[in-house]
Protein backbone atom coordinates (compact mmCIF):
# COMPACT_ATOMS: atom_id res chain seq x y z
CA UNK A 1 0.00 0.00 0.00
CA UNK A 2 1.49 3.35 -1.04
CA UNK A 3 1.48 6.36 1.27
CA UNK A 4 0.44 9.75 -0.05
CA UNK A 5 2.08 12.86 1.39
CA UNK A 6 -0.28 15.82 1.50
CA UNK A 7 1.26 19.22 0.84
CA UNK A 8 -1.00 22.07 1.93
CA UNK A 9 -0.39 25.72 1.17
CA UNK A 10 -1.03 28.41 3.77
CA UNK A 11 -4.24 30.39 3.40
CA UNK A 12 -4.64 34.15 3.80
CA UNK A 13 -7.99 34.94 5.42
CA UNK A 14 -9.38 38.48 5.52
CA UNK A 15 -11.44 38.74 8.69
CA UNK A 16 -13.41 41.99 8.58
CA UNK A 17 -13.82 44.87 8.19
CA UNK A 18 -17.51 43.93 8.42
CA UNK A 19 -17.13 40.93 10.71
CA UNK A 20 -19.30 41.47 13.84
CA UNK A 21 -16.67 40.16 16.26
CA UNK A 22 -14.13 42.85 15.31
CA UNK A 23 -16.15 45.39 17.36
CA UNK A 24 -15.78 48.09 14.76
CA UNK A 25 -14.40 48.64 11.30
CA UNK A 26 -11.22 46.60 11.65
CA UNK A 27 -9.65 44.04 9.32
CA UNK A 28 -7.46 41.16 10.39
CA UNK A 29 -5.27 39.55 7.73
CA UNK A 30 -4.86 36.06 9.17
CA UNK A 31 -2.38 33.56 7.73
CA UNK A 32 -3.60 30.02 8.38
CA UNK A 33 -2.08 26.56 8.21
CA UNK A 34 -5.30 24.60 8.22
CA UNK A 35 -7.13 25.96 11.27
CA UNK A 36 -3.98 27.10 13.05
CA UNK A 37 -3.01 30.78 13.00
CA UNK A 38 0.52 31.27 11.67
CA UNK A 39 0.45 35.07 11.69
CA UNK A 40 -1.99 37.96 11.94
CA UNK A 41 -1.80 41.55 10.76
CA UNK A 42 -4.32 44.09 12.10
CA UNK A 43 -5.28 46.55 9.33
CA UNK A 44 -6.58 49.87 10.64
CA UNK A 45 -7.65 53.13 9.03
CA UNK A 46 -11.17 52.28 7.84
CA UNK A 47 -12.70 54.60 10.44
CA UNK A 48 -10.25 57.49 10.19
CA UNK A 49 -12.01 60.63 11.40
CA UNK A 50 -9.28 63.33 11.40
CA UNK A 51 -10.31 64.25 14.94
CA UNK A 52 -6.76 65.28 15.84
CA UNK A 53 -6.48 67.54 12.80
CA UNK A 54 -9.90 69.08 13.50
CA UNK A 55 -8.52 70.45 16.78
CA UNK A 56 -6.43 72.93 14.80
CA UNK A 57 -9.61 74.48 13.36
CA UNK A 58 -11.55 74.76 16.63
CA UNK A 59 -11.06 76.84 19.73
CA UNK A 60 -10.08 75.08 22.94
CA UNK A 61 -13.66 75.30 24.20
CA UNK A 62 -15.26 74.21 20.92
CA UNK A 63 -13.17 71.04 20.86
CA UNK A 64 -14.49 69.58 24.13
CA UNK A 65 -17.50 67.81 22.47
CA UNK A 66 -15.18 66.25 19.88
CA UNK A 67 -13.32 64.38 22.61
CA UNK A 68 -16.45 62.36 23.43
CA UNK A 69 -16.17 60.64 20.08
CA UNK A 70 -12.71 59.07 20.42
CA UNK A 71 -13.78 56.34 22.82
CA UNK A 72 -17.56 56.48 22.81
CA UNK A 73 -17.74 54.04 25.75
CA UNK A 74 -15.63 56.29 27.97
CA UNK A 75 -16.68 59.83 27.06
CA UNK A 76 -16.16 61.11 30.60
CA UNK A 77 -12.53 59.98 30.52
CA UNK A 78 -11.95 61.65 27.17
CA UNK A 79 -13.38 64.94 28.47
CA UNK A 80 -11.24 64.63 31.59
CA UNK A 81 -7.87 64.10 29.94
CA UNK A 82 -8.37 66.90 27.39
CA UNK A 83 -9.53 69.41 30.01
CA UNK A 84 -6.58 68.50 32.22
CA UNK A 85 -4.15 69.17 29.36
CA UNK A 86 -5.69 72.61 28.67
CA UNK A 87 -5.69 73.40 32.40
CA UNK A 88 -1.99 72.59 32.53
CA UNK A 89 -1.34 75.03 29.71
CA UNK A 90 -3.31 77.70 31.56
CA UNK A 91 -1.89 76.89 35.00
CA UNK A 92 -5.49 76.63 36.17
CA UNK A 93 -6.56 75.22 39.54
CA UNK A 94 -9.87 73.34 39.48
CA UNK A 95 -12.25 73.72 42.47
CA UNK A 96 -12.23 70.82 44.93
CA UNK A 97 -15.87 69.90 44.39
CA UNK A 98 -15.35 69.68 40.63
CA UNK A 99 -12.34 67.37 41.10
CA UNK A 100 -14.33 65.05 43.36
CA UNK A 101 -17.24 64.91 40.90
CA UNK A 102 -14.87 64.33 37.98
CA UNK A 103 -13.38 61.34 39.79
CA UNK A 104 -16.85 60.10 40.72
CA UNK A 105 -18.22 60.14 37.18
CA UNK A 106 -15.02 58.63 35.80
CA UNK A 107 -15.41 55.59 38.04
CA UNK A 108 -19.08 55.23 37.13
CA UNK A 109 -18.01 55.46 33.48
CA UNK A 110 -15.43 52.73 34.06
CA UNK A 111 -18.13 50.39 35.36
CA UNK A 112 -20.43 51.22 32.43
CA UNK A 113 -17.62 50.57 29.94
CA UNK A 114 -16.64 47.28 31.54
CA UNK A 115 -20.27 46.16 31.51
CA UNK A 116 -20.46 46.75 27.77
CA UNK A 117 -17.22 44.81 27.37
CA UNK A 118 -18.44 41.94 29.55
CA UNK A 119 -21.75 41.69 27.71
CA UNK A 120 -20.21 41.76 24.23
CA UNK A 121 -17.41 39.39 25.28
CA UNK A 122 -20.01 36.91 26.46
CA UNK A 123 -22.00 37.40 23.26
CA UNK A 124 -18.89 36.67 21.17
CA UNK A 125 -18.57 33.36 23.01
CA UNK A 126 -22.25 32.49 22.69
CA UNK A 127 -23.53 33.71 26.08
CA UNK A 128 -26.48 35.89 25.07
CA UNK A 129 -28.01 35.99 28.58
CA UNK A 130 -24.99 37.82 30.02
CA UNK A 131 -25.25 40.45 27.30
CA UNK A 132 -28.81 41.29 28.35
CA UNK A 133 -27.95 41.36 32.05
CA UNK A 134 -24.95 43.66 31.56
CA UNK A 135 -26.93 46.19 29.58
CA UNK A 136 -29.66 46.09 32.21
CA UNK A 137 -27.16 47.18 34.90
CA UNK A 138 -25.52 49.73 32.60
CA UNK A 139 -28.84 51.52 32.13
CA UNK A 140 -28.75 52.54 35.80
CA UNK A 141 -25.49 54.42 35.21
CA UNK A 142 -26.70 55.93 31.95
CA UNK A 143 -29.77 57.28 33.76
CA UNK A 144 -27.47 59.03 36.26
CA UNK A 145 -25.39 60.54 33.46
CA UNK A 146 -28.46 61.68 31.57
CA UNK A 147 -29.68 63.54 34.67
CA UNK A 148 -26.49 65.62 34.96
CA UNK A 149 -25.51 66.01 31.30
CA UNK A 150 -28.59 65.39 29.15
CA UNK A 151 -26.79 62.69 27.15
CA UNK A 152 -26.83 58.92 27.27
CA UNK A 153 -23.66 58.10 25.31
CA UNK A 154 -21.75 61.31 24.48
CA UNK A 155 -22.00 63.54 27.53
CA UNK A 156 -19.91 66.68 26.96
CA UNK A 157 -20.09 67.09 30.75
CA UNK A 158 -16.64 68.28 31.79
CA UNK A 159 -15.50 71.82 31.09
CA UNK A 160 -12.10 73.50 31.05
CA UNK A 161 -11.78 74.51 34.69
CA UNK A 162 -14.68 72.46 36.01
CA UNK A 163 -18.04 70.99 35.04
CA UNK A 164 -21.10 71.82 32.94
CA UNK A 165 -23.59 71.23 35.79
CA UNK A 166 -23.58 70.28 39.44
CA UNK A 167 -25.06 66.97 40.55
CA UNK A 168 -28.83 66.74 40.72
CA UNK A 169 -30.41 66.69 44.22
CA UNK A 170 -31.20 62.96 44.04
CA UNK A 171 -27.95 61.90 42.33
CA UNK A 172 -26.21 60.76 45.54
CA UNK A 173 -29.22 58.70 46.66
CA UNK A 174 -29.53 56.92 43.32
CA UNK A 175 -25.77 56.36 43.07
CA UNK A 176 -25.68 54.82 46.55
CA UNK A 177 -28.58 52.54 45.64
CA UNK A 178 -26.65 51.44 42.57
CA UNK A 179 -23.52 50.74 44.64
CA UNK A 180 -25.61 48.63 47.02
CA UNK A 181 -27.21 46.65 44.20
CA UNK A 182 -24.19 45.99 41.99
CA UNK A 183 -21.99 43.69 44.13
CA UNK A 184 -24.67 41.02 44.10
CA UNK A 185 -25.24 41.51 40.36
CA UNK A 186 -21.49 41.19 39.69
CA UNK A 187 -21.38 37.95 41.68
CA UNK A 188 -24.29 36.68 39.58
CA UNK A 189 -22.51 37.57 36.33
CA UNK A 190 -19.32 35.94 37.57
CA UNK A 191 -21.17 32.71 38.38
CA UNK A 192 -22.62 32.64 34.87
CA UNK A 193 -19.07 32.70 33.48
CA UNK A 194 -16.85 31.02 36.05
CA UNK A 195 -19.03 27.92 36.37
CA UNK A 196 -19.45 27.57 32.60
CA UNK A 197 -17.16 24.88 31.22
CA UNK A 198 -17.43 26.22 27.67
CA UNK A 199 -16.35 29.71 28.77
CA UNK A 200 -13.40 28.34 30.75
CA UNK A 201 -12.31 26.13 27.85
CA UNK A 202 -12.35 29.09 25.49
CA UNK A 203 -10.47 31.51 27.77
CA UNK A 204 -8.08 29.56 30.03
CA UNK A 205 -4.54 29.48 28.58
CA UNK A 206 -5.86 31.14 25.42
CA UNK A 207 -4.15 34.27 24.12
CA UNK A 208 -1.35 34.35 26.68
CA UNK A 209 0.56 37.64 26.72
CA UNK A 210 3.87 37.51 28.57
CA UNK A 211 4.70 40.49 30.84
CA UNK A 212 7.85 41.36 28.88
CA UNK A 213 5.95 41.36 25.58
CA UNK A 214 3.14 43.48 27.04
CA UNK A 215 5.63 46.08 28.25
CA UNK A 216 7.54 46.05 24.96
CA UNK A 217 4.36 46.91 23.05
CA UNK A 218 3.35 49.62 25.51
CA UNK A 219 0.22 47.77 26.60
CA UNK A 220 -1.71 49.18 29.53
CA UNK A 221 -4.91 48.80 31.50
CA UNK A 222 -6.45 45.37 32.15
CA UNK A 223 -4.48 43.93 29.22
CA UNK A 224 -1.25 44.74 31.07
CA UNK A 225 -2.48 43.97 34.57
CA UNK A 226 -3.81 40.60 33.40
CA UNK A 227 -0.18 39.77 32.63
CA UNK A 228 0.88 40.33 36.26
CA UNK A 229 2.23 43.88 35.78
CA UNK A 230 0.82 46.10 38.51
CA UNK A 231 0.77 49.54 36.89
CA UNK A 232 -2.17 51.89 37.19
CA UNK A 233 -1.89 55.67 36.79
CA UNK A 234 -4.44 56.19 39.55
CA UNK A 235 -1.81 54.79 41.94
CA UNK A 236 1.46 55.47 40.11
CA UNK A 237 0.75 59.12 39.18
CA UNK A 238 -2.46 60.11 40.97
CA UNK A 239 -4.71 62.77 39.47
CA UNK A 240 -8.17 64.02 40.43
CA UNK A 241 -8.67 62.90 44.04
CA UNK A 242 -7.36 59.34 43.66
CA UNK A 243 -4.63 60.04 46.20
CA UNK A 244 -7.42 60.48 48.79
CA UNK A 245 -9.23 57.24 47.97
CA UNK A 246 -8.66 53.75 49.34
CA UNK A 247 -8.63 51.13 46.58
CA UNK A 248 -6.57 48.25 45.23
CA UNK A 249 -5.15 47.57 41.77
CA UNK A 250 -6.31 44.09 40.63
CA UNK A 251 -3.73 41.96 38.84
CA UNK A 252 -3.68 38.37 37.61
CA UNK A 253 -0.73 36.22 36.63
CA UNK A 254 -2.21 34.07 33.87
CA UNK A 255 -1.84 36.59 31.04
CA UNK A 256 -4.67 34.82 29.18
CA UNK A 257 -8.24 35.77 28.25
CA UNK A 258 -9.49 34.47 31.59
CA UNK A 259 -7.04 36.68 33.52
CA UNK A 260 -8.11 39.78 31.61
CA UNK A 261 -11.75 38.93 32.38
CA UNK A 262 -10.97 38.53 36.09
CA UNK A 263 -9.12 41.85 36.24
CA UNK A 264 -12.03 43.79 34.76
CA UNK A 265 -14.53 42.10 37.04
CA UNK A 266 -12.50 43.05 40.12
CA UNK A 267 -11.96 46.57 38.75
CA UNK A 268 -15.72 47.10 38.76
CA UNK A 269 -15.83 46.12 42.43
CA UNK A 270 -13.02 48.55 43.22
CA UNK A 271 -14.78 51.31 41.27
CA UNK A 272 -17.89 50.80 43.39
CA UNK A 273 -15.74 51.36 46.47
CA UNK A 274 -14.39 54.58 45.02
CA UNK A 275 -17.82 55.86 44.01
CA UNK A 276 -19.04 55.47 47.59
CA UNK A 277 -15.93 57.21 48.93
CA UNK A 278 -16.43 60.09 46.51
CA UNK A 279 -20.02 60.49 47.65
CA UNK A 280 -18.91 60.44 51.29
CA UNK A 281 -16.10 62.97 50.79
CA UNK A 282 -17.84 65.30 48.33
CA UNK A 283 -17.20 68.89 49.51
CA UNK A 284 -19.41 71.89 48.92
CA UNK A 285 -18.35 74.87 46.84
CA UNK A 286 -18.14 75.98 43.22
CA UNK A 287 -17.87 73.55 40.32
CA UNK A 288 -16.18 75.92 37.87
CA UNK A 289 -12.97 77.95 38.09
CA UNK A 290 -12.76 81.46 36.71
CA UNK A 291 -11.76 80.99 33.10
CA UNK A 292 -11.17 83.78 30.54
CA UNK A 293 -13.99 84.21 28.03
CA UNK A 294 -11.44 83.65 25.26
CA UNK A 295 -8.93 80.95 26.20
CA UNK A 296 -5.47 81.74 24.85
CA UNK A 297 -2.85 79.70 26.69
CA UNK A 298 0.74 80.97 26.53
CA UNK A 299 3.10 79.30 24.08
CA UNK A 300 4.15 75.90 25.34
CA UNK A 301 3.17 72.28 25.55
CA UNK A 302 1.37 70.02 28.01
CA UNK A 303 0.73 66.31 28.38
CA UNK A 304 -2.00 64.86 30.57
CA UNK A 305 -2.64 61.15 31.07
CA UNK A 306 -5.33 59.22 32.93
CA UNK A 307 -6.32 55.58 33.42
CA UNK A 308 -9.24 54.90 31.08
CA UNK A 309 -11.14 51.58 31.06
CA UNK A 310 -8.78 50.38 28.30
CA UNK A 311 -5.51 51.71 29.73
CA UNK A 312 -3.36 54.82 29.64
CA UNK A 313 -5.17 57.59 27.76
CA UNK A 314 -2.98 60.60 27.01
CA UNK A 315 -3.50 64.01 25.45
CA UNK A 316 -0.54 66.05 24.18
CA UNK A 317 -1.24 69.71 23.39
CA UNK A 318 0.98 72.36 21.84
CA UNK A 319 -0.02 76.02 22.10
CA UNK A 320 1.23 78.84 19.87
CA UNK A 321 -0.48 81.50 21.97
CA UNK A 322 -3.67 81.64 19.88
CA UNK A 323 -7.18 80.51 20.83
CA UNK A 324 -6.73 77.23 18.94
CA UNK A 325 -4.37 74.31 19.57
CA UNK A 326 -1.36 74.33 17.26
CA UNK A 327 -1.18 70.54 17.60
CA UNK A 328 -3.12 67.84 19.44
CA UNK A 329 -2.00 64.22 19.75
CA UNK A 330 -3.98 61.42 21.38
CA UNK A 331 -2.29 58.50 23.14
CA UNK A 332 -4.89 55.77 22.64
CA UNK A 333 -4.54 52.58 24.75
CA UNK A 334 -6.50 50.52 22.21
CA UNK A 335 -3.76 51.10 19.61
CA UNK A 336 -0.92 49.65 21.68
CA UNK A 337 -3.06 46.78 22.97
CA UNK A 338 -4.11 45.89 19.42
CA UNK A 339 -0.51 45.89 18.17
CA UNK A 340 0.25 43.10 20.66
CA UNK A 341 -2.66 41.03 19.31
CA UNK A 342 -0.55 39.02 16.80
CA UNK A 343 1.69 37.88 19.68
CA UNK A 344 -1.36 36.51 21.50
CA UNK A 345 -3.04 34.76 18.59
CA UNK A 346 -0.18 32.82 16.96
CA UNK A 347 -0.45 29.01 17.18
CA UNK A 348 -4.10 29.23 18.23
CA UNK A 349 -7.13 28.14 16.23
CA UNK A 350 -9.31 30.38 14.08
CA UNK A 351 -12.12 30.19 16.63
CA UNK A 352 -9.79 31.60 19.31
CA UNK A 353 -9.33 34.84 17.36
CA UNK A 354 -12.77 36.04 18.45
CA UNK A 355 -12.11 35.33 22.14
CA UNK A 356 -8.65 36.90 22.16
CA UNK A 357 -9.69 40.05 20.30
CA UNK A 358 -12.68 40.45 22.60
CA UNK A 359 -10.49 40.06 25.69
CA UNK A 360 -8.35 43.14 24.92
CA UNK A 361 -11.42 45.39 24.60
CA UNK A 362 -10.50 47.72 21.75
CA UNK A 363 -12.56 50.70 20.59
CA UNK A 364 -11.70 51.41 16.97
CA UNK A 365 -12.48 55.19 16.79
CA UNK A 366 -9.69 55.98 19.26
CA UNK A 367 -7.28 54.02 17.04
CA UNK A 368 -8.38 55.66 13.76
CA UNK A 369 -8.25 59.28 14.81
Amino acid sequence: MTQTTLDFEQILLHMGPQHPSTHGVLRLDVTLDGEVVVDCLPVIGYLHSSLEKLAEKRTYVQYVPFTDRYDYLASMHNNFVYCRAVEQLLGLEVPARAEWIRTLVNELQRIASHLVWLGTFGNDLGAWTVFLYCFRERELIIDLFEAISGGRLLYNYLRIGGLKNDLTPDFAEKARAFCKLMPGRLDELDRLFSTNRIFLARTREIGVLEPETALAYGCSGPTLRGSSVSYDLRKARPYGVYDQLDFEVPIRTGGDCLARYQVRLEEMRQSLRMVEQCLDGLPSGPIQAKVPRVIKPPEGEAYAAIESPRGILGCYLVSDGSNRPWRLKWRAPSYNNLMAFPEMVRAHLVADIVAILGSIDIVVPEIDR
